[in-house]
Parts: structure tokens; C-alpha cells; sequence
């Protein structure tokens, strides 16, 4: 049932932002998109990567470095996350979040003529505020913080709107000097069909997907760009559990098919549209710790098994999930091992679904759209 007095305000123009350094902005932009048409609202919205804004050499310099870091020398991007984790980094560095990217930004701004530019990565914030002052417009500049911790970055005084995962979030913003009242604590937005898969018949999804409905199954969680360095031994070390298991690799998969390594059937399957069912098929998530993947995998109450996430925000979302019961974090590798047999013990693995689900956020999609839409006064 929409509300007719949404419907009635006329068309809503948006400029929606994301970043693909990864999947999980996207995703998280496109589940703000489904719940404010479910709302009712009558939208017109376009939707950009940033790193589509900047030209070759800006975009070797961003998206290449982020990805030989996190393939080469994650440590490097340690200290890098923790060096700019703080009011005294170089403004050198600071100062390029408000024209990197500007020409892109202000034609989009000038086609779009937005009443809201939501972002789902940091530095978009700067970018449409600079973008509005040269132009001399107006609109609504909001941000959705798709981790679980607030780094300095995320902290972005150009917003009138962030919009973030938890109540720790919200005090972190305030730690960082944001005003209170342009804070909301909304949860990560993910698609609606997660809601409705909630306790699915995990028997009738595994026959569905070809999958073995009395074996443990395991979803490897190995971010979006298949960058994730420890797939392999993760691999070596589920094929020697000692039992016998199956598991499906997605990104980063070498190959189609299925093979059976050890006491793991695992089959390669490589991008599907088919994730969230499997996911909700699983008994365990074991890998990085995505901001997306956390929300997902929470919702569903699925329990994770966490090794080798991305250094600095993964570290944190990590942390948060252990601290609440949802995961395991084998920080070394024979770790893993012990970690995954521990968390699919029934008992052990009920529980930890329970702690899961009891800080997951299902219709945080919702949330966001309707603080957007009270801000705007909608």
C-alpha cells in the first residue's frame, strides 16, 4: 500500500552516487532506489560511479592503487587507512575530495537538477557540495556509511544527512564533530528480497540450486572484484575439515563447475544473480567481512567465519560481529579450521544465527528512504 500523499508531491529528481571499488555501494544504492518507489515515490533517478567521473590517469591513480594494495600489499593499505584516520591528515590529500571528479559531478547536477544527491562513498559528499556552490543550486546532500565503524572519511561535514549502521556509529560520528541532528541510525540498506527469505526452507533452496540438502554448506565471502587473497588455503582448509562439506565459490572463482577437493564439494559458480538464495541456503559464511555481506548475512541469520578481511573497515566490521556473537574471526590460518568446525556445530551455529539476527537491521532500506523523505519534507 503506497501513501498517497508521497504520490501526490510530484516527481522526486535524485542523484544516486556509488564507487566500484567494490559491489557493496551499488547494492546498497539499489536497495534505497526499491524502497523509495515501494514507498510510492514517483522517481526519477540516475544513478553514477564516481569513478566513472574522473579520467584515465585520476582513475589509475584511486582504483588502481586500492586494487594493488589489496592484491599486493594489504599492510599498505593498514597504514594508509590508519594515517588518514584523523583530523591532522594532510589537507593535500583532503582537499582533492572536493574537485576530483568535478566536471562529471556538476554535469550530472546541472542535467539531473536534484532536490537529493545521496552518496554510498565518502568523498561524493564533497564533490556535490562544490558542485552545488559553483552552480548556485540547492538540494538535499545525504550519505549512507556502508561500514559498521566510522572512519574519518565517512565523517563528512558537507552533509546534511548521514545516515549509518549503528548506534556506536552514531556516537562516532559525534566524536568526529558531526551534529547530532544530521545524524540517523538507519542500518545498511540491502534489497528487500533478503526480508523475504528470512527462515526460507533451507532443504527446498539447496534441491532448487542443485545442491545437497544434508551436507553443511558453506558460502565463500570473497567481496565483489574477486580480490580476495586468501581463497585458496581458506579453500585447502574446508577440504580437510575432517567431514565432509560443500561450498560455493562466487567471485574470484577459477573457472565453472564442480569439483571435489578432499572431503569439499565445492562448486565454482562465479557471478549469479542467484546470491541471495544461496546465501539463505547456507549454514556459514566464511571470508571477508563486507559491509553489505554483514547486513545480508545478519538478516538472514547466517553465521560467518572470518579470515583475512580487507585491513582497517573489514578489521572493524569484523570486530563489531564478534563482539555481538554473529562470527568467528580466525585472524591466523590454522585457525580456520577449528573456527569453521566450532561454528557449524548445531548448537553453536543456533546461536550464533540468534546473536546474528538480533543485530541485523532487514528493513534498513526502508529506514533510509524514509528519512531521506522526512528531511525533505515528503
Amino acid at each position: 500500500m503506497t501513501d498517497k500523499n508521497v504520490t501526490d508531491r510530484g516527481e522526486l529528481r535524485a542523484l544516486i552516487l556509488s564507487a566500484s571499488f567494490g559491489s557493496g555501494h551499488l547494492q546498497a544504492n539499489d536497495a534505497l532506489d526499491q524502497a523509495l518507489r515501494a514507498a510510492g515515490v514517483n522517481l526519477s533517478a540516475r544513478h553514477a560511479d564516481f569513478l566513472a567521473y574522473l579520467n584515465p590517469f585520476e582513475r589509475a591513480v584511486t582504483a588502481g592503487t586500492y586494487d594493488l594494495w589489496l592484491r599486493h600489499a594489504p599492510a599498505m593499505y593498514k597504514a594508509f587507512y590508519d594515517w588518514t584516520d584523523s583530523e591532522t591528515e594532510p589537507k593535500a590529500l583532503t582537499g582533492t575530495f572536493g574537485w576530483l571528479g568535478l566536471r562529471g559531478m556538476t554535469r550530472d547536477v546541472q542535467e539531473v537538477a536534484p532536490e537529493v544527491v545521496v552518496g554510498s562513498y565518502p568523498t561524493t559528499v564533497a564533490l556535490s557540495n562544490t558542485a552545488r556552490k559553483r552552480l548556485g543550486v540547492d538540494f538535499l546532500n545525504a550519505l549512507i556509511v556502508t561500514d559498521y565503524r566510522v572512519h574519518h572519511h565517512w565523517a563528512r561535514p558537507e552533509a546534511e544527512l548521514l545516515l549509518v549502521a549503528t548506534e556506536e556509529a552514531r556516537e562516532q560520528m559525534a566524536r568526529w564533530k558531526i551534529p547530532a541532528g544530521s545524524v540517523e541510525v538507519t542500518g545498511i540498506p540491502i534489497a528487500a528480497e533478503y526480508r523475504t527469505l528470512i527462515g526460507a526452507d533451507k532443504t527446498a533452496l539447496r534441491l532448487k540450486h542443485g545442491l545437497d540438502p544434508a551436507l553443511p554448506l558453506i558460502l565463500i565471502s570473497g567481496g565483489g572484484t574477486g580480490t580476495y587473497r586468501a581463497l585458496k588455503p581458506v579453500l585447502n582448509e574446508l577440504s580437510g575439515l575432517g567431514r565432509r562439506v560443500q561450498v560455493l565459490v562466487l567471485a574470484g572463482a577459477r573457472g565453472r563447475g564442480v569439483q571435489r577437493v578432499g572431503g569439499a564439494t565445492v562448486h565454482q559458480l562465479g557471478h549469479t544473480d542467484d546470491f541471495p538464495e544461496l546465501l539463505a541456503a547456507s549454514d556459514l559464511v566464511v571470508g571477508k567481512a563486507g559491509g553489505l555481506t554483514v547486513a545480508e548475512s545478519t538478516t538472514l541469520g547466517i553465521p560467518q567465519v572470518i579470515h583475512e578481511p580487507i585491513p582497517g573497515q573489514e578489521e572493524h566490521n569484523a570486530d563489531y560481529l564478534e563482539r555481538h556473537g554473529a562470527a568467528l574471526w580466525a585472524r591466523k590460518l590454522h585457525e580456520v579450521r577449528p573456527a569453521v568446525l566450532r561454528a557449524l556445530d548445531g548448537d553453536e551455529n543456533a546461536r550464533m544465527g540468534h546473536c546474528a539476527r538480533m543485530i541485523s537491521v532487514p528493513d534498513a532500506a526502508d529506514r533510509v528512504a524514509a528519512a531521506l523523505l522526512k528531511r525533505l519534507g515528503r
